[in-house]
């Protein structure tokens, strides 16, 4: 890789990871949290303290390993070459169905602000295919034009949702607080529904540890962005929604699709809550920014190494894998169209359910991948080590049967592909 190639700073890197955190998820949570009260804290913390421990285990292994392709490389390094294309291969269907579902969600802020945009829902799937394109087209200009606009649009989305978090604590109503537990279920169980709600806002922690091959010092780049991005999206994202939780009525929020902007209409009057409107929308471009450039990114390691197919690993003159990148939003697009004629909310909820069941999985084996590599670790690092497979595995579990069969049909899927792949390398290296 060139030195022209590399370049991604810290401060890109950092603007990536927040911007692929902070996307759609922290403007319409609070509405499913709305249920639980000021007892949905236990589920934040849960939540950030397990994406906290992940992010640690990520930047040691970013260290250890210096191979790109974050978990793929983590888990061909532990496991071999099976785990490897596990992770890979799991890991890539994530994010470009991830890109269909920030997409929508891109459409349907948008319609916030300007509600003609999806009047009909071939409107609505045309605004989501519009905003995937261009950011396609954006990772094929190069990884500093991404990177420059993910310094933007993370700027333009973080600072108005810090800003809203630290005003809003003022207009807090301590009874909407009140009872603390207002579900009445066991303290337990609401832990565990409110973790499972906001582990989608978590989902990209692992963003600067893709990548590397385009990064600058990776070895000291990446676990300082990666480290730095979560905590800030991580503590953001909770004040952000905690506040919300705080400002509306209960029986408001639990029926509205915009709940941060309903409550910044409420209070600071319409422009507000257009406002807020035009930061949700800004903020999914963002991120599907980010996740586009992932999507290219995240195929080329594999197959440098033979475990995807060859054209995966094409790159053009700017160093972008171009094929890996037109194909991931293709698949991306056709999710999208063959699903148009549902409700943006339906669309959403659909292309959620197929992103988390695929990128759980690479979790898990990255924890353990770290166990099995890094067997001298200190005591404290493995009790963090510890907390992240705690938390990996019941993630995995509370995330449902439905999810869990996604997984697996995704898994079996690529069986075949990989299974060629063996039999083509086996017949050039001559083995039997």
């Amino acid at each position: 890789m060139t030195t022209r190639r590399r370049s991604l700073g810290l401060w890109m890197l950092i603007a990536l990871v927040i911007g692929n955190i902070i996307g759609s998820g922290v403007f319409v949570l609070p509405a499913a949290l709305a249920p639980y009260g000021a007892a949905s804290l236990l589920g934040w913390g849960i939540s950030l303290g397990g994406a906290l421990m992940l992010a640690l285990v990520y930047a040691w292994l970013a260290q250890i390993v210096p191979n790109y392709g974050g978990a793929y490389a983590y888990a061909r390094s532990a496991f071999g070459d099976g785990a490897g294309f596990a992770a890979a291969w799991s890991y890539w269907v994530c994010v470009w169905s991830a890109n269909a579902a920030i997409a929508v969600a891109f459409a349907g802020s948008l319609g916030a602000v300007w509600p003609a945009a999806i009047a009909t829902p071939l409107r609505g799937a045309s605004c989501a295919l519009g905003a995937l394109w261009i950011c396609t087209a954006i990772s094929l200009s190069g990884v500093r034009e991404v990177g420059y606009t993910a310094i933007v649009t993370t700027s333009l989305k973080l600072v108005p949702l810090i800003v809203f978090g630290l005003l809003g604590l003022g207009w807090v109503h301590a009874s909407a607080f009140h009872p603390f537990n207002a579900s009445g279920l066991p303290m337990l169980h609401v832990a565990s529904s409110v973790a499972a709600l906001t582990l989608w806002a978590f989902l990209g922690l692992e963003t600067a540890t893709v990548p590397t091959g385009v990064v600058r010092d990776p070895q000291r780049t990446v676990p300082r962005a990666t480290v730095i991005g979560v905590s800030i999206a991580g503590l953001a994202t909770m004040l952000a929604c905690t506040v919300v939780v705080g400002m509306l009525p209960a029986d408001v929020l639990r029926t509205s699709a915009a709940p941060m902007a309903e409550a910044a209409r409420r209070v600071w009057g319409d422009w507000a809550g257009l406002g807020i409107g035009v930061v949700a929308t800004v903020s999914c471009f963002g991120a599907l920014n980010g996740w586009v450039l992932l999507q290219a990114q995240t195929t080329l390691a594999p197959a440098l190494d033979g475990l995807f197919p060859k054209p995966f690993a094409r790159l053009d003159r700017r160093g972008t894998p171009w094929f890996g990148l037109l194909l991931s939003s293709v698949l991306a697009s056709a999710l999208i169209v063959s699903n148009y004629s549902r409700t943006l909310v339906a669309l959403f909820t659909f292309t959620i359910l197929l992103s988390t069941a695929a990128t759980l999985l690479p979790y898990l084996i990255t924890v353990l991948a770290w166990w099995r590599i890094d067997r001298a670790g200190s005591v404290w690092r493995k009790g963090i080590a510890l907390g992240a497979l705690a938390f990996s595995v019941w993630a995995l579990i509370g995330t449902g049967v439905e999810t869990l069969l996604w997984g697996s049909v995704l898994l079996l899927v690529g069986l075949p592909i990989y299974l060629w792949q063996r039999r083509v390398v086996a017949y050039k290296t001559g083995e039997p």
